[in-house]
C-alpha cells in the first residue's frame, strides 16, 4: 500500500479547504472529483463520493489502517502560546492526544464492524475492504493531560472534528469512495459541565460510534440490495 501512502493526509488536507465551506452549501459541490469518482447525493455523511457501480456486497472482512490526525488550523500554536495557563500543553502532550485519538478510532471502528459480522485483518486479500481513514480539523476546547495542579475546566462542548475516509479494494488498491464528515459535541444541551480527559473521551466515542455504524449499515445494505448499473451503495 506505500504507493498511496500519503493520499490521506493531502486529500484530507485539500478536501477541507476546497469542501469545508460546501458543507453547509451542498449545490456548490463538483459532481465528479478529478480521480472519476461521482457524488452520491443524499447520504448519511454531508460529502460522499464514490465510483460509478460501485459494489461493497462482496466484501467480508475490513483492512483497518492507522488514522492520521491532524488540529485545527493554529491550535496547536494557540495551545502552546496560552500564558494564561502555566501548565499549558507540550508537543509531547499534542502528540498524544494524536495518538490516542488514532487508537480510540481503531478500537471503536473495530468493536462496531466485528459486532456486525465483519473481522477487522491485518493484511489485504480477497473480499477485504481497505479501510484508510483520517481525523482532521480536531478542535479539543479543553484538553486534559492530568497533570498535577491543572484547574478545572468547564464547557459546554468538548469540541469538534471531522473524518476523512477512502475505501480501497485491498488488493488493487482501486479507490472505491471517500467520504467526509463534521460533527461537533453537543451532549450538554448548552450546559457547562466539567471537562476532563474520561469525558473528552466519552464524547469522542459517541462521535467515533457514530461513523463507524454508517459505515456498517452501508456494508449491509449493500448485501441486501444489489447493484444495478449506475447506482452505488458506498457510505450512502
Amino acid at each position: 500500500m506505500q504507493p498511496f501512502a500519503l493520499r490521506p493526509v493531502i486529500c484530507a488536507l485539500f478536501l477541507l479547504m476546497v469542501c469545508a465551506p460546501a458543507l453547509a452549501k451542498q449545490q456548490e459541490l463538483p459532481e465528479v472529483t478529478e480521480d472519476g469518482l461521482h457524488r452520491v447525493p443524499d447520504s448519511r455523511m454531508a460529502i460522499v463520493y464514490a465510483k460509478p457501480g460501485a459494489d461493497l456486497s462482496g466484501y467480508q472482512s475490513i483492512q483497518l489502517l492507522d488514522a492520521y490526525v491532524a488540529f485545527k488550523k493554529n491550535w496547536e500554536r494557540d495551545q502552546r502560546s496560552s500564558s494564561a495557563d502555566p501548565l499549558r500543553l507540550s508537543s509531547k502532550d499534542i502528540e498524544k492526544i494524536k495518538s490516542n485519538l488514532a487508537q480510540e478510532l481503531h478500537t471503536v471502528f473495530k468493536e462496531v464492524l466485528e459486532g456486525g459480522g465483519y473481522p477487522v485483518v491485518e493484511q489485504a486479500g480477497d473480499n477485504v475492504l481497505l479501510l484508510r481513514p483520517a481525523i482532521i480539523n480536531l478542535d479539543v476546547n479543553a484538553p486534559d493531560t492530568m497533570s498535577a495542579g491543572r484547574s478545572r475546566t468547564y464547557t459546554d462542548s468538548a469540541g469538534e472534528m471531522t473524518l476523512y475516509v477512502e475505501l480501497y479494494d485491498s488488493v488493487t488498491g482501486d479507490l472505491i469512495a471517500k467520504a467526509m464528515d463534521r460533527k461537533a459535541d453537543r451532549s450538554n444541551d448548552g450546559f457547562y459541565t466539567w471537562t476532563n480527559s474520561v469525558t473528552n473521551r466519552a464524547d469522542a466515542d459517541r462521535i467515533l460510534k457514530g461513523w463507524a455504524n454508517i459505515l456498517l449499515a452501508a456494508l449491509n445494505e449493500a448485501r441486501q440490495q444489489p447493484v444495478e448499473a449506475g447506482e452505488t451503495t458506498a457510505t450512502e
